[in-house]
């Protein structure tokens, strides 16, 4: 990567569940050896993502949605525009049909990650077309593929082209950063400009179970027991965070928009911070900060994760776990740095209690304080 923002973090959960595989039970990983806590990168983009518009870190029009029902949304449009609800499904199942996004019972086959301003130029151009388009007639009794064929044939050319010249990516942040794959429009895929790394736990994770029994309100004084019980699993890890950004390649995800891309980054710096997984939540209230947060953005350089620094699980010192996993990275830090140069500007916040010695970068008083910089620098980076 020619241009490079990195994110390394150091995050210790109390006891959660966070991240749950198909049974239930918190996501692990097998590393350097022994098992530990993980939580999927997948989680952690979509925790940013819903950060990003809860927070109004970016404009609406510069968002996009991931949903099956994105023909709801158009139907409505067209409502709002004049036209029928019924006559409105009809006309949007076979525009979408006409970009092989067959739609059944007013949801596509699979979630669509679609820019807001992707998703109005359609409503328009539909609009615009709905004469032709309210004439044609669907073909009934079609297998799948049949059908998305026969729909792309009965529609206008001119039509076709406009609907998929409208999927150029919105200038949507999210998609600009985390890419999407519409596997019927394999010329609409867009590469992610972010690299999100599944977090790992820096030590060995075992995991335990919460035996729980509640009792009915009203059950007889005479009547002993509860009228319910279970298990929920949980585990409580310290994780090793780390994502890479490609400046360079955000600024094209985003049409050339270097103001949008530098404020993309201070949203996605900002929601690295604060936005957390909500699984079991409810019952583990496991809202815990980061104890470390590193920003360093470099030139000309390789992207490098430093989880090796704990290939060797960590164990709790006299100052405890975080604080030894982030001496522990510091270490990993200067050795790479040692032996692959590409050092860059590195900003840092330590919130433990314990000093940091030997940590490459410049110590900021708070997390203002670090994203204001990182920002700057980025800003300066991309203007060179």
């Amino acid at each position: 990567m020619n241009k490079l923002l990195e994110i390394h973090m150091v995050q210790n959960f109390a006891p959660s569940n966070l991240n749950r595989d198909d049974t239930g039970s918190p996501k692990d990983a097998l590393f350097g050896g022994v098992r530990r806590g993980r939580i999927s990168s997948q989680c952690l983009k979509r925790a940013m993502r819903t950060y990003f518009r809860a927070q109004q870190l970016v404009d609406e029009t510069n968002l996009a949605l991931r949903t099956k029902r994105v023909s709801q949304i158009l139907v409505q449009a067209l409502v709002d525009l004049g036209h029928s609800a019924d006559d409105s499904e009809r006309v949007v199942a076979l525009a979408l049909g006409g970009l092989k996004l067959k739609v059944d019972a007013g949801k596509s086959q699979y979630l669509l990650f679609l820019a807001w301003k992707e998703i109005e130029r359609m409503a328009q151009l539909i609009h615009e077309n709905w004469a032709a388009l309210e004439d044609i007639v669907p073909e009934e009794g079609k297998g799948r593929k049949a059908a998305k064929s026969a729909a792309k044939a009965a529609l206008p050319s001119g039509l076709v082209k406009s609907m998929e010249g409208a999927l150029d990516g919105g200038r949507a942040v999210d998609v600009a950063l985390f890419g999407r794959m519409l596997a019927d429009l394999p010329s609409k895929n867009q590469d992610a400009a972010a690299q999100v790394a599944h977090a790992i736990s820096t030590h060995k994770v075992d995991r335990e179970f919460d035996f729980y029994t509640a009792v009915d309100d009203l059950q007889p004084g005479d009547t002993s027991g509860a009228d319910m019980l279970g298990t929920v699993e949980f585990d409580s890890a310290c994780y090793y965070r780390y994502a890479a950004v490609d400046l360079d390649k955000l600024v094209e995800n985003l049409e050339g928009d270097r103001d949008l891309a530098v404020k993309g980054i201070e949203a996605l710096l900002r929601a690295s911070i604060f936005a957390e997984p909500t699984g079991k939540q409810n019952t583990f209230a496991a809202h815990n900060p980061p104890s470390f947060i590193a920003f360093t953005v470099r030139s000309d350089a390789s992207p490098r994760s430093l989880a090796n620094a704990f290939e060797k699980p960590v164990r709790p010192d006299q100052d405890g776990l975080a604080s030894a996993s982030i001496r522990a990275l510091a270490m990993e830090w200067q050795r790479l740095d040692t032996v692959f140069g590409q050092q860059g500007v590195t900003t840092f916040v330590n919130a433990t209690r314990s000093l940091l010695e030997g940590m490459p970068g410049t110590p900021a008083k708070n997390v203002e304080a670090l994203v204001g910089r990182t920002v700057e620098q980025v800003k300066q980076l991309l203007e060179a």
